[in-house]
């Protein structure tokens, strides 16, 4: 009998093995959608647009309407979707206590980069039109998510506009270039990414703009000023790096830093609470991070 982890693993690689070479994107989202993908019963979900970005708030039950987080889905800009984690954010509206706005922001090949990070700033400058106060809001992010939270939390602060309240990252995605020495460490041990197919995402999202360039590669860019972040990032992951770099960067910059390894877990592990006991328990960390954080940061 498969341990939970490695049913996690099946379950992905079952996706994964049948993308070829010249499988078209619009079918890979629509695999993605299917492997994460959970109309979760924990909450309601009210679509709307705002910023000319389609959003959905996801609400759990017993959620204060006024503590709020911002999530940025995953999926190597390429695939993931509202749809794909509406799940996930309701289960960390549940564990906060917070109610969870999903960015719908735009993918690659269509859009390329920075169309991810204007479609964040547009949503979160609509919010501070609407009268929220967007400095008591914490921005969490998963992979590809959490290097745009990160890029649009280090564009916030150049523009001299609010900052959120927190950064929550999983996983994230901080170098394009994949330098880390994990892609050597971690490779044997990761069933799922690996350095080639890490750089082919980062090349179909930048389309010729420089990798190193900070909004693109986050780990790059001055980090000082940023909010306190909670980061949380698997074992045996070959972006485990990403994750153990930007956490020494940020604290070398006077960012208050909380980084979470955990042993044997994959990349995002905490999409399959319903397999893996430690994605339950990572996810009720990050709840009370995020409830630590408005807490905080609202006094």
């Amino acid at each position: 009998m498969l341990s939970p982890i490695d049913q996690v693993i099946a379950r992905v690689l079952a996706v994964y093995g049948g993308w070829g070479r010249h499988v078209p994107v619009e079918k890979m989202r629509c695999d993605w959608d299917r492997l994460f993908g959970a109309k979760s019963a924990r909450a309601s979900m009210r679509a709307e647009t705002l910023g000319g970005v389609s959003v959905a708030w996801v609400a759990a039950e017993g959620a204060d309407p006024d503590r709020m987080f911002v999530y940025l889905h995953g999926g190597g800009y390429k695939v993931g979707s509202i749809a794909s984690h509406v799940d996930l954010v309701s289960r960390l509206s549940a564990a906060s206590g917070a109610v969870g706005l999903m960015v719908d922001y735009r993918l690659a090949p269509e859009h390329r980069f920075p169309a991810p990070i204007d479609d964040t700033l547009a949503v979160w400058s609509a919010l501070t039109a609407r009268g929220v106060d967007v400095s008591r809001v914490p921005i969490a992010g998963d992979s590809a998510g959490g290097n745009l939270a990160l890029a649009s939390a280090i564009a916030l602060r150049d523009q001299g506009a609010p900052s959120p309240s927190a950064l929550v990252l999983l996983s994230p995605w901080t170098d394009l270039e994949a330098r880390g020495a994990s892609y050597e460490t971690r490779a044997a041990a990761d069933p799922i990414h690996q350095r080639k197919m890490i750089l082919m995402m980062a090349g179909a999202y930048l389309d010729g703009a420089d990798a190193a360039a900070p909004l693109a590669s986050p780990l790059n860019a001055d980090l000082s000023g940023l909010p306190p972040m909670l980061i949380q990032v698997g074992d045996r992951e070959t972006v485990l790096s990403d994750s153990e770099d930007l956490a020494a960067a940020a604290r070398g910059a006077g960012v208050p830093v909380v980084l979470q390894v955990w042993p044997e877990m994959i990349h995002v592990f905490q999409q399959f609470p319903d397999v893996l006991p430690e994605a339950g328990e990572a996810i009720e960390a990050i709840g009370a991070f995020l409830a630590s954080a408005n807490k905080r940061f609202q006094e």
